[in-house]
C-alpha cells in the first residue's frame, strides 16, 4: 500500500524552480532532471506533497503511472523543440531567452482548443464577456480569476494556457456581477460550471461570493463544479481551516432545491485509494451533492480496459456516477497522450463490458471538438465498407444532437479533423455551417 503520511498539515507545493528540493527527484540522474527543466519551461510543472507521498509508487518510477501523470517527460514536445529547450537550460540562457523560446513553441500548441476563446465567448450589452464560456445552450462555463492554478498539474491537462504564466494565454473574470447579469436575459441556461484551473483552491468565502448570488436566479437549476480535489488534496473538504465552511456551502446550494454536480476529476483507480480520499467523498456526499467523475484516456496512463474497469468499480461503490471517458484534446502534449480512435473504442468497449449497469453512465471515447461534444459509437461495416459512427452527444446547433454520421475509418486517427466523410461525401453534415462563425447564443 503507497499511503505513507495522511496529514491535515500545511500543504507543501513544488514547482520547476523547487526541483532540487522535491524528495526522489533530487536524486534522478541529472539529465533526468534537466529534461524535466525542459519541458516544464513550455507547459507547466507543479506538484504537491501530497501526490508525492502517498500516490506515486517510486520503486516503478518513471514508469509509474501517476509519476507520469504529474513529472515532464521529454517526449511531451517534439524532438526538434525539446533540443532547443533543453540547450538554452544547460547553458544557463537568459530567463528572456528561455521564455521567448517557450512561447514560440506554445504557439504551435493549440493554446485555444475547440474555439474555447475565439467563438464561445458570450457578450452583454455588445461587449464580450471574458472568463465566461456559452457553447451550449443550456450551459454557462464561469472562470473565476481565484481558480488559475491547481493543487497539481496533470501532465496531459487541455487548460495548460491557464498556469504558464503568459497572460495573453490566460482565462478568467472577476466580475461575477457580469455572469449574473448575462444569466438574467439568458433564461434558456439552466447550468453553471465553475472552472478554471481549479475552483476549490480559493478560500471558502471567495467561492460563495460566485455561488450565493447565483441561488437568487430562478432559473438556474443546476450547478457543477469541475475538481481535481478529491485526487490532488482532498483535506479541502475535511480538515483544511474552512472545510467546514465549504461543506456548508454545498448544503446551502442543495437546500435551495438545486442540483449540486462535483464534476471530479480522476485519471487512474489509484487517486482514490487514500483513506483522505475516500473520507472527501463521504463528507462531499453527506451534503446531497452528487459526484461524477470524468477523465480523458491518456497513453501511458490508463490506455488499459482494466484499469477504466477498476478505476469505475471502485467510483460506484464509494457512490461517485461515472460520466465521460474523453479523448485527449488536440492541444498541448496530445501528440504524446493521444490514443487512436479506433484504439479506445476498443478500450472502452472491454472496459464498460465488465462493470454493472450502474458503471455504464460512463459515456466514451468523447471529443469535446470544435462543433461539439463527438461521441465515436464504434467501427461498424456499412455496405461493405469499415466505417467509424459518430453522433453528438452536445452541439453548437440543437438540430445536431444525436444524429450519427459517419467517417472512414482510420487506424491512425486520433481526432475529429482527422477523420474524412464516409460513402464518396464530400464534407460533414455540420461543415456545411462556417465553422468559424460565431454560435448564435454567444452573439449579441
Amino acid at each position: 500500500m503507497l499511503e505513507s503520511i495522511l496529514y491535515s498539515g500545511n500543504m507543501q507545493v513544488y514547482t520547476v524552480e523547487d526541483l532540487d528540493r522535491i524528495p526522489h527527484l533530487r536524486d534522478l540522474p541529472r539529465s533526468d532532471r534537466l529534461g524535466i527543466r525542459a519541458v516544464a519551461s513550455v507547459l507547466p510543472f507543479r506538484v504537491n506533497s501530497y501526490v508525492l507521498e502517498n500516490l506515486i509508487d517510486w520503486d516503478r518510477a518513471p514508469d509509474d503511472p501517476i509519476y507520469r501523470l504529474v513529472v515532464p517527460r521529454p517526449g511531451m514536445l517534439l524532438p526538434a523543440d525539446f533540443g532547443r529547450m533543453a540547450a538554452l537550460v544547460e547553458a544557463g540562457a537568459p530567463r528572456a531567452a528561455i521564455r521567448t523560446a517557450a512561447a514560440g513553441i506554445r504557439a504551435r500548441l493549440n493554446p485555444d482548443p475547440a474555439g474555447q476563446r475565439s467563438m464561445n465567448v458570450p457578450r452583454l450589452g455588445g461587449a464580450a464577456l471574458p472568463g465566461m464560456q456559452h457553447k451550449y445552450p443550456e450551459t454557462v462555463l464561469f472562470f473565476p480569476a481565484g481558480a488559475l492554478t491547481c493543487h497539481t498539474y496533470c501532465t496531459y491537462c487541455f487548460r495548460w494556457p491557464q498556469f504558464v504564466g503568459d497572460r495573453r494565454l490566460r482565462f478568467a473574470s472577476r466580475r461575477t456581477e457580469d455572469l449574473v447579469a448575462y444569466l438574467r436575459i439568458h433564461p434558456e441556461v439552466t447550468d453553471v460550471l465553475l472552472t478554471g484551473g481549479e475552483p476549490l483552491v480559493m478560500p471558502t468565502d471567495a467561492l460563495r461570493r460566485i455561488i450565493e448570488p447565483l441561488l437568487g436566479i430562478g432559473t438556474v437549476r443546476n450547478i457543477r463544479i469541475g475538481t481535481k480535489a478529491i485526487s490532488w488534496w482532498p483535506f479541502r473538504f475535511t480538515t483544511d481551516p474552512d472545510a467546514g465552511e465549504l461543506l456548508r456551502l454545498f448544503e446551502r446550494v442543495v437546500a435551495s432545491g438545486r442540483h449540486l454536480a462535483v464534476m471530479a476529476h480522476v485519471s487512474h483507480p489509484r487517486e482514490l485509494e487514500p483513506s483522505a480520499a475516500r473520507k472527501a467523498v463521504r463528507a462531499i456526499a453527506d451534503t446531497g451533492a452528487v459526484l461524477r467523475s470524468q477523465a480523458p484516456l491518456i497513453r501511458h496512463v490508463n490506455d488499459d480496459p482494466a484499469i477504466w474497469r477498476l478505476m469505475w468499480r471502485r467510483q460506484v461503490r464509494l457512490g461517485i456516477v461515472p460520466y465521460y471517458m474523453f479523448v485527449e484534446r488536440d492541444t498541448g502534449a496530445q501528440h504524446y497522450f493521444s490514443v487512436p480512435l479506433a484504439r479506445a473504442v476498443a478500450i472502452y468497449r472491454e472496459a464498460v463490458s465488465g462493470v454493472t449497469g450502474l458503471g455504464r453512465t460512463a459515456r466514451g471515447p468523447v471529443m469535446s471538438a470544435t462543433p461539439g461534444k463527438v461521441l465515436v459509437q464504434g467501427v461498424v461495416e456499412v455496405a461493405g465498407r469499415k466505417v467509424f459512427a459518430l453522433s453528438f452527444l452536445q452541439a453548437r446547433r440543437r438540430e445536431w444532437v444525436r444524429r450519427i454520421f459517419h467517417a472512414r475509418y482510420d487506424p491512425e486517427a486520433v481526432w475529429l479533423d482527422d477523420l474524412a466523410p464516409a460513402f464518396g461525401r464530400r464534407e460533414f453534415f455540420f461543415d456545411r455551417d462556417d465553422p468559424g462563425r460565431e454560435s448564435p447564443i454567444t452573439q449579441p
